[in-house]
């Protein structure tokens, strides 16, 4: 069976939130929060992830201003994508993720967790709202090649 779902990654500084669609790129569902260790340990759990869940495109966040213009994490994200795009062959779309941490912490504070179990949850439930809303507005896969000049 040839790779057809896509990963969604929510990148932070110490984190990175993980989501998946289904296969027929329909829903998206929360996989896995990471903690960031090393480029290379970070390198080594991505491809299992990526082969494990037979992935063919990677939706990273890109975090911009509310004017739309990037600053500097947006500019590490590009960074990430970029080499993460390197590492796997795999395709690397960027997608406007502004609120989707705001959106997730509102889901999870209004289905009564605790601030633990929420912050246990908040990125992955993050890249779940931003792997959805990418689904959604139709896959948009000719940003692909201009955001990985």
């Amino acid at each position: 069976m040839s790779p057809t779902r896509i990963l969604a990654i929510d990148p932070g500084q110490a984190r990175l939130g993980l989501a998946v669609s289904d296969p027929d790129r329909k829903i998206a569902s929360p996989l896995a929060n990471y903690t960031r260790k090393s480029l290379e340990q970070d390198g080594q759990y991505l491809q299992g992830v990526i082969a494990d869940e037979e992935i063919a495109l990677v939706v990273v966040g890109l975090p911009v201003h509310l004017s739309g213009d990037e600053g500097e994490q947006a500019a590490k994200a590009r960074v990430f994508g970029k080499w993460l795009n390197a590492l796997t062959g795999i395709p690397c779309a960027f997608y406007d993720e502004r609120f989707s941490t705001v959106e997730a912490e509102s889901a999870l504070w209004s289905a009564g967790l605790t601030h633990k179990k929420r912050k246990a949850r908040r990125d992955r439930v993050a890249a779940q709202i931003l792997l959805q809303s990418y689904l959604e507005a139709g896959c948009p896969l000719e940003d692909t090649p201009r955001n990985l000049r």
